[in-house]
């Protein structure tokens, strides 16, 4: 349901709560290296994301991607939605170009109510609360150099 583009961006965002601040920046090139994204893709996201005020940037020698305590108050929905916008959500699950409530497709009503769902988890919780749970967890970002044998 969410392009490549969106789970890149929820993906690194959630590396940059983890591992940045305002004090400690960090580069493109880290950060695709560590989550094992292409480092020219993601630095098209993120200019999109430091546009749409997902994450904040600075230039320079001490320069590179963080998050302020204002970006960590935003939640993955706003993420998506910077990067895809939200019309995946309401498109048709079967692809019809009509499906509402008064005009349902076969799946219509199963899908309704997953969507939904989706939505308002992405919705409800910040950056931040993210950022906690997959500190507190144990979860990681990446299975790149774990051995999975």
């Amino acid at each position: 349901m969410l392009s490549r583009a969106s789970k890149y961006a929820i993906l690194s965002t959630l590396f940059l709560a983890e591992h940045s601040n305002v004090d400690k920046k960090i580069s493109v090139k880290v950060i695709s290296e560590s989550i094992d994204v292409p480092s020219p893709f993601l630095a098209k996201l993120f200019q999109q994301l430091v546009r749409g005020k997902i994450i904040s940037s600075t230039k320079g020698p001490n320069g590179g991607f963080f998050l302020t305590d204002k970006n960590r108050q935003k939640n993955v929905l706003d993420i998506i939605e910077n990067i895809d916008g939200l019309n995946k959500f309401n498109d048709c699950f079967l692809g019809l170009n009509e499906c509402d409530g008064k005009n349902p497709c076969p799946v219509h009503f199963i899908v309704e109510p997953f969507k939904n769902s989706l939505l308002g988890k992405f919705k409800d919780k910040t950056i931040h609360e993210f950022s906690l749970e997959i500190s507190e967890k144990g979860r990681v970002l990446t299975l790149k150099g774990l051995d999975l044998s």
